[in-house]
């Protein structure tokens, strides 16, 4: 039980870091370009044009990521429920024949008993 717990917790801690290194990557390189932009021999007007379309530009990409990343969350988690589904189908069907097939060996063992207790009864 314990060991479940701390496998469970080592997966969340995992998936929270990969999470945690986009970020830090991705704020780490709009950080990276503002100081560059910012040393740059511009003038004021410019430099700070050059930051709010750096800062678009890193927003809407940021953006497309994220939509991206749904949309193939999405995709295999629909993918994931339909295996699941048929899966599902071919064990209910399976046991579905394994009943009928127990039902077939128990009504057989029943006659057989019926014929012997009759025959005991003569």
């Amino acid at each position: 039980m314990e060991l479940e717990f701390h496998n469970k917790l080592k997966t969340n801690i995992m998936q929270n870091d990969s999470g945690n290194v986009l970020l830090a990557l991705l704020t780490g390189a709009a950080i990276g370009a503002g100081i560059g932009i910012l040393y740059a021999p511009d003038k004021g007007i410019e430099t700070r044009h050059k930051i709010k379309r750096k800062v678009e530009d890193t927003s809407h990409d940021l953006a497309e990521r994220v939509s991206h990343a749904k949309d193939e969350l999405t995709k295999t988690a629909n993918e994931k429920k339909d295996a699941f589904d048929r899966k599902l189908d071919e064990a209910i069907s399976t046991m579905s024949y394994k009943a009928d097939d127990i039902i077939d060996k128990l009504e057989r063992k029943l006659e057989d008993l019926k014929a012997k207790n009759a025959q005991l009864n003569k």
